[in-house]
């Protein structure tokens, strides 16, 4: 019994880590385009097509950020409990965040003068900065550890989260999704937005190479969890982020979007790896920290959500993978006036 609840623990807190690879990997796009809106969008028909370019998949995006945090709550309630209640304030900036960012992707196009969507336009772009920042410096303090007692609550404050190495994660998963935007942009547009998407690309690669590099270090040396992760991992994240500027310069945006989003995953991929088997290590005494043993539901659970990821997992997979199908096609300012008329 007690190898086949470790096997499961093991297993929800792997399937956890690729749920937010999923929500990393597309949101992360679409929290770029919405940062890049007022950069490139030189007018309104250029941020119309950016918006286009995401308005069918946006809100399927979020969902993998809804399953990720049920999938916490009931495979891990005890981390679920003491992250939430720590992580109060952060947590609850991104989710008002992504409710004014959705808002303003409905009602944009309710009124045509121009302050009305200028407006909308600067609620995107912070509905989609913030949570891009934040989600970086929520899963530093994670790897770092955390003020944690005996009971397994958080004693911190707001301001312990904001520590130099947080905020580097934060600047790092920024730089990153503003890349992966910049680079879908190019992929999914024609004419000047595509254009400026591409010149974009290729300094933003290398901000983003210099940021992710501090981050992996700093991660090796100081992680909470005391491991040095195995190196192959961040250093194919890194190759994979250094051929991006060749790639868009040769015009392969396919290949450059699969390598942000692939480096995206790795991250991922090295900061669990990291955390293992840790699930929120602390700061106070590593004797307080929670782990996948200590903070996870009963065997049953777990065995019920498995067997319920097993039938419905495929199917969701199917469904968003022939949304992205469907709506695969390039889109420009030819397009909209065509749509017009």
């Amino acid at each position: 019994m007690e190898q086949g609840i470790w096997n499961l623990n093991t297993l929800w807190f792997a399937l956890i880590a690729v749920l937010w690879i999923g929500y990393f990997f597309l949101e992360g796009f679409d929290f770029g385009v919405g940062i890049l809106l007022p950069v490139i969008g030189k007018d309104d028909v250029d941020r119309r097509v950016m918006i286009n370019t995401i308005g069918p998949v946006w809100d399927g995006n979020e969902v993998w950020l809804l399953v990720a945090g049920g999938a916490t709550f009931a495979a891990f309630p005890e981390w679920y409990a003491t992250l939430f209640s720590g992580f109060y304030l952060p947590l609850f900036l991104i989710l008002v965040a992504l409710i004014v960012r959705g808002v303003a992707f409905e009602y944009r196009s309710k009124d045509k003068r121009p302050e009305w969507r200028n407006g909308w336009d600067w609620a995107i772009f912070v509905g989609s900065f913030l949570p891009a920042l934040l989600w970086g410096v929520g899963f530093a303090n994670i790897l770092r550890g955390v003020p944690i007692d005996a009971t397994y609550e958080y004693v911190g404050g707001f301001w312990n989260l904001l520590n130099p190495y947080a905020l580097l994660g934060g600047l790092t998963s920024l730089a990153l999704f503003t890349l992966h935007g910049a680079v879908f942009l190019s992929l999914k547009t024609t004419g000047e937005v595509r254009e400026q998407a591409r010149d974009l690309a290729r300094p933003l690669a290398w901000t983003s190479l210099v940021l992710t590099l501090a981050f992996l270090i700093w991660t090796a040396i100081a992680s909470g969890s005391g491991k040095v992760v195995p190196g192959i991992v961040p250093i194919l994240a890194l190759v994979l982020l250094g051929v991006v500027p060749w790639l868009v310069k040769q015009g392969h945006e396919g290949w450059a979007f699969a390598s942000t989003g692939l480096t995206i995953a790795l991250i991922v991929v090295n900061l669990f790896t990291a955390l293992y088997p840790n699930v929120m290590p602390s700061s106070i005494d590593p004797a307080n920290n929670l782990t996948v043993f200590n903070a996870s539901a009963s065997p049953l659970t777990l065995k019920v959500m498995t067997i319920v990821a097993i039938i419905f997992t495929p199917i969701v997979l199917l469904y968003q993978g022939w949304t992205y199908w469907v709506f695969r096609k390039r889109i420009g300012r030819d397009d909209l006036a065509a749509a017009e008329h």
